[in-house]
């Protein structure tokens, strides 16, 4: 059971809005080193193993892709036949490229895992509570459809109706059938779930809701690091620590003592939930050893 999730929405929303976005904007090979093998350590946690098999071949053929379609920086490594230049910088910042596109990848799979649909609604419902619904009943909806088309997939099956049998005209009808019985149920999910929320009062002014959510003391504390950690981490974005230069050539901005502090305030960011986890697992043991 993952620690992290059990803390107040407002908690896991900053999280991952921060990794997210820091993980998408800074280039910079510590950074992106550190976010990801957080992110990756995290959906190991959370059982995300599902996509991460194709985590690898596809971060290898984004880096082999950008170098073949752009040709700056100054270092040729050789030519291809067409004589365009295969160069050292490009082929730096393909992979760099390919790391955070992996990186937000692995994030969003524990975003969704963990910002379920009550939370969503909790933190967004009294703002937005029209947008909150409707992202939230896609983040519901989706598993949802999967399992939906699932079930109906095996039901067309056992009367000779799949995609898997017949000829091709017959498995294209065979598939339209199947669509068409989901859009159906889609439909009508929807129009029932719009009456309950409807009859339910909700979005209407005054209108209160049941909350399991509190924010107690260890959220104040862990609130309190997780800004600290996101300031120091702004202020030495701000001086440049996170950038690198790939065109013409690749120029990192020097080695200090405050970047060091910076990359260790990322390092204690992206790693908050597994070090949350590792504490709590301690303290469970040491619980358990004196029963």
């Amino acid at each position: 059971m993952d620690s992290f999730s059990n803390y107040h929405p407002i908690i896991n929303f900053i999280y991952f809005t921060s990794v997210i976005v820091f993980s998408m904007f800074f280039m910079h090979p510590i950074f992106q080193t550190i976010a990801i093998i957080s992110a990756f350590i995290y959906s190991i946690i959370l059982n995300e193993k599902k996509g991460l098999a194709y985590m690898l071949p596809l971060l290898i053929f984004m880096a082999i892709l950008n170098p073949l379609f752009n040709h700056a920086g100054s270092t040729i490594l050789f030519y291809f036949k067409n004589g365009n230049p295969f160069t050292l910088e490009s082929m730096i910042y393909g992979i760099a490229s390919a790391v955070m596109f992996v990186t937000v990848i692995l994030w969003f799979s524990c975003h969704n895992e963990i910002m379920t649909s009550d939370k969503i609604i909790y933190l967004f419902g009294s703002i937005i509570p029209s947008l909150s619904l409707i992202f939230s009943m896609v983040l519901r909806f989706v598993p949802r459809y999967i399992e939906q088309i699932k079930i109906i997939s095996n039901s067309q099956k056992a009367i000779g109706r799949d995609i898997t049998q017949g000829n091709i005209i017959q498995r294209a009808k065979n598939g339209l059938k199947i669509l068409s019985i989901m859009i159906t149920w889609a439909l009508e999910n929807s129009i029932e779930t719009a009456d309950s929320m409807k009859a339910r009062g909700y979005g209407l002014p005054g209108r209160t809701s049941f909350s399991i959510f509190r924010f107690d003391k260890r959220d104040k504390i862990v609130l309190l690091v997780l800004l600290m950690l996101i300031i120091i981490i702004l202020i030495g974005a701000f001086w440049g620590e996170n950038t690198i230069r790939f065109f013409p050539s690749i120029k990192l901005p020097s080695i200090t003592v405050y970047s060091v502090i910076v990359y260790m305030a990322y390092f204690l960011l992206c790693m908050l939930p597994v070090i949350i986890n590792i504490q709590e697992a301690i303290k469970w043991r040491s619980i358990k050893s004196k029963i």
